[in-house]
Parts: structure tokens; sequence; C-alpha cells
């Protein structure tokens, strides 16, 4: 699919990846309608942060995801959707499982329905790798088994069905991108590295955590929203799940040695037990199998690799080095 000249929905872009997304499209010279999610505050989330040369090339509109009406209002006009809206905060998913089918579930099938009606030309829906679960085998391909080990994986999983069931029901042309673990500036201080750096960064040298022995294999934010565009433009995507990651597995513990050593400072992990996932919802390694990424749409990291994810740890320790950023989170606080 040739995306020149195309009109793009993001949904989700006020939050981490879908802001990043924004400006690659803006970047890029595509036309870009923002979908937000609406409050008292008028605020565009980190939208609001973006030069003003980019926002002002934004139509933004305010509404909820779990409102049908407001979303396909949203999607009339556009060739394009990148679909990003969700909650995604694991631990937070123990705590209020309804509100992750409302807005998971309920909120991917209100943009399928107004796609399908619209005529849309293209959907990207987001996945996660927490619908893997635990790793039975690795490099984790598509093939791999579905284990929802938390609610908000389960409610994830249950949204990507939904997708695959439009394509083969309706032939809806829509695709399911599933990012590994991304990273960096702007990320929510309820995923492990900006817990890590936002320590650092205030003066604490005494770092609270979780599990230490969990691996990751982390995508910088950049790459990830370039897999977005990837995506869209592949035709022999549409219908099926795709992988993106980084091609390389870390725990965390080493992710805490290559902060410090990034942010040139010493420190001590202190593990918080409110901080551990209960036992049997632990993912103890997650590590990414890319090559049908790589044969669809040519998919290559910038940051791939051991030696990209210190160049994007070091990026991202920068832009939380700054304290205007810096003060934007509660360091200091468990955020659930």
């Amino acid at each position: 699919m040739d995306l020149r000249n195309k009109k793009f929905l993001v949904t989700g872009a006020d939050g981490f990846i879908g802001s990043h997304l924004v400006e690659l499209l803006v970047l890029a010279g595509h036309q870009v309608r923002a979908f937000v999610m609406y409050n008292s505050f008028n605020s565009w989330g980190w939208l609001d942060e973006l030069p003003s040369e980019i926002r002002g090339s934004v139509e933004v509109v305010a509404g909820d995801i779990r409102d049908p009406y407001g979303v396909s209002n949203a999607v009339e006009g556009c060739d394009v959707v990148l679909h990003l809206a969700a909650l995604i905060a694991i631990p937070f998913s123990y705590h209020s499982p309804d509100s992750y089918v409302s807005t998971n579930i309920n909120g991917t099938l209100n943009v399928l329905q107004a796609a399908r009606k619209l005529g849309t030309e293209r959907v990207i829906c987001t996945s996660t790798s927490e619908t893997y679960g635990t790793a039975q085998f690795v490099p984790i391909t598509e093939e791999h088994p579905l284990n929802g080990q938390s609610p908000y994986a389960a409610t994830k999983i249950g949204a990507d069905q939904i997708a695959l069931a439009f394509y083969q029901s309706f032939d809806l042309p829509v695709a399911v991108l599933r990012p590994f673990n991304t990273y960096g500036p702007r990320q929510s201080a309820r995923a492990v590295i900006p817990t890590i750096i936002s320590q650092i960064a205030a003066g604490a040298r005494q770092i609270k955590l979780g599990a230490l022995t969990p691996t990751r294999d982390f995508t910088f934010v950049r790459d990830t929203a370039n897999g977005f565009l990837q995506a869209a433009s592949c035709d022999a995507a549409v219908g099926r799940v795709t992988n993106i990651g980084s091609g390389f597995e870390v725990s965390i513990g080493e992710t805490v040695a290559l902060i410090a050593k990034a942010m040139d400072v010493e420190v001590e992990v202190q593990q918080d037990p409110q901080r551990m996932r209960p036992v049997g919802s632990e993912v103890e390694r997650l590590f990414a199998g890319v090559k049908v990424a790589e044969e669809l749409f040519g998919w290559r990291p910038d940051y791939g690799g051991r030696d990209g994810f210190v160049r994007g740890l070091a990026e991202t320790a920068v832009w939380f080095g700054d304290p205007k950023n810096l003060a934007r989170y509660r360091h200091d606080t468990y955020n659930i």
C-alpha cells in the first residue's frame, strides 16, 4: 500500500508510543488526526510537549475509545488507522480488570466496527509480547502459544483475536503488530526502565525494583514507531500477526547495571515486595523472533542488539536528566 497522500488516525496519540508515532508521521509529511482521551484539563498528554510546528500540523480530537459514536467520528475521513489506545499497566490490571476489558477489547471492537462501516483502507492494531507469557521456546515466533498471565495480557489476546476475526469474517484490511517491550523518552514510570532512570536522575543510589531475573527484548521507541509505518505499507502483513523486537535479550538486573554505567553512578537494588508480580503472573522470559517482519517489510531496528540498547538507554537517560522532564515523574512513589 502506498502511504503517500493518505490521512492517518492515531488512537492513543497522547501516550508514549502514540506521541512518537504522531511526530514521525508529521515529519514524514503525512496528514494526521490524533485521538486523545478526553479530560477536563484539556490536556493532550505528550502531544502538548511536541514542538509547536509539529503540534500545529496535527488535528486533535478528544474522546473515549470506549464510545463507539466518538470513535466512528474520529475514524471518518481517515485512510489508515493506527490503533494504540489501551490500558497497559499490568499491576493496575490486577486491581481493575473490568476497565481493561472495556478499554482494550471493547475499544478495539469500536475501531474495527467503524473501519468496516467507513471502508478504511488499512487498520493496524497494537498487540504486546505479554500475550505470549513466559517463553516456551526462543526466539518467540508468531506461532508461539498465547498465554495470558495477567488480566492485561488476556484482554490484549482478546483484542488481537477480534481484529483477526474481522479480517476473516469481513475481509477488513487489518494487521496486528506485536512489539516487544518498547522504551525511550516519555515512557510512563509504570515501566521498568523509566523506574530505574528516574530514581537515579533524582539522586537515589538505592533503587527500588521488583524481580531482577526476568529477561526482556527491549525496543527503542523510534524503532517501534517506524515499525507501524512499515507494517501499514505492507499488504502481506494484513490478516496476520507480526512481531517486532530488537533481537537482544537482557535481564532486568543487567539492565540496571547498563543504566548505572550510562549515567556514571553506582547503585544498589532493593527488591520491593509490592513491585513483585504474583508468582504465576510473572513473565520470566521474552525474546523476539522477527524473521517474519524482516521478510515482509524489511524490519531492521536502528537500535538493535546490545550496542543499540546501550545507545537507546543513554538517550533515554539524557531526556530524563532534564529537570523539566524529571519533574513529571513521582520517582519516590510506586506507580501501579
